[in-house]
């Protein structure tokens, strides 16, 4: 038994709920400036919180991108395993009680196509492809705000630019099927507890829960699905450092990540519930060749320096071999100074 799932479960404590649907929250308002400091307090505390978007837009939208994954998943596991990629995690994948597809650079049209393509190679899938570019362009947007917030914070927001510039998106869609009837702990275990490897993550749930956050004192926090809000997380690499993307022609590309002033919280996804659970992540990720170096701003001697400059790329292959999957903490165990 995973030694987490012995871990009491919190009936009292909720994630922070931050709005974000004010369409006058732009930059060097009053308005930003507050949402700007609730935003750090809740990764300060949480490592997570719930943004609630709350337009009629976003409702019928997800109401739609609900519909596509019952339609995808329904589609024979043949066809389903078309959705291939060379890099771990971005195709399709099926465990247990889970199962998911993925869609790498989801915000651009051609790659949405290129991914439906590979389920309908004949025709594609129109109304699909539109529904997911819509859906993970507006998640960009609030990733976008979320990270520019993030960055004022700590005051190196003139590294915006760069920083967005040097990472990509994958957006996965999500299904697990309810648990078989007994007492068993792990036969409820969707998804194991674990940290994200991305910068940050935005998750929705569709109607069923399941998602449980540990927080800094060992206890689990049941997120409840909401149809207006959704959780935004940070993942590994930001609350590690910054990067530094080396192109071809060695061009230095200098992006400000944090030297370990936020943490990226454990969760898990624990099915209870006699239903289908779909779920979305959209995943900011390091490009190609990013480095991660922690920038000068953000290390002092109360903040030291935390891991030596390691290649994204050599992370994840470390992350994916035998030592790695042993390590409690496979960026510790890689990296940590």
């Amino acid at each position: 038994m995973d030694s987490d799932s012995l871990l009491p479960l919190s009936e009292s404590l909720e994630l922070p709920v931050i709005d974000f649907s004010d369409q006058n929250l732009t930059p060097g308002t009053s308005k930003w400036d507050e949402v700007k400091a609730d935003v750090r307090k809740a990764l300060e505390d949480y490592g997570c919180f719930q943004a609630f978007v709350g337009k009629v837009s976003n409702i019928e939208l997800t109401k739609s991108v609900f519909e596509a994954m019952e339609e995808l998943f329904d589609l024979p596991v043949q066809t389903k395993q078309r959705n291939v990629s060379s890099k771990p995690f971005h195709g399709y994948l099926s465990h247990n009680l889970y199962q998911s597809l993925g869609i790498e650079e989801a915000n651009a049209a051609e790659k949405v196509n290129y991914f439906t393509q590979q389920l309908w190679p004949d025709h594609g899938n129109k109304s699909i492809s539109e529904t997911m570019h819509k859906f993970s362009e507006r998640l960009v947007e609030l990733d976008v705000m979320a990270r520019r917030m993030i960055m004022e914070s700590f005051g190196i927001e003139k590294y915006l630019g760069e920083h967005l510039n040097s990472t990509y998106y994958v957006l996965r869609m999500m299904k697990y099927t309810s648990p078989p009837d007994d007492d068993v702990e792990e036969t409820k275990l969707g998804l194991h507890s674990h940290t994200d490897k991305s910068i940050t993550t935005i998750l929705h749930q569709y109607e069923v829960d399941g998602l449980e956050i540990k927080t800094k004192d060992n206890k689990w926090i049941k997120v409840k699905p909401s149809q207006h809000c959704f959780i935004i997380m940070v993942g590994d690499f930001l609350c590690v450092s910054s990067s530094k993307l080396h192109t071809h022609t060695r061009t230095l590309f200098k992006t400000a990540l944090l030297n370990g002033r936020l943490y990226s919280p454990n969760h898990r996804v624990l099915m209870t519930a006699k239903k289908t659970r779909y779920s979305t992540a959209m995943f900011s990720v390091p490009k190609q060749g990013v480095v991660i170096d922690a920038p000068e701003e953000l290390v002092d001697q109360e903040h030291p320096r935390m891991f030596k400059p390691f290649e994204y790329n050599e992370f994840i292959n470390f992350f994916h071999s035998e030592a790695g999957r042993k390590a409690e903490s496979a960026l510790h165990a890689f990296c940590a100074l």
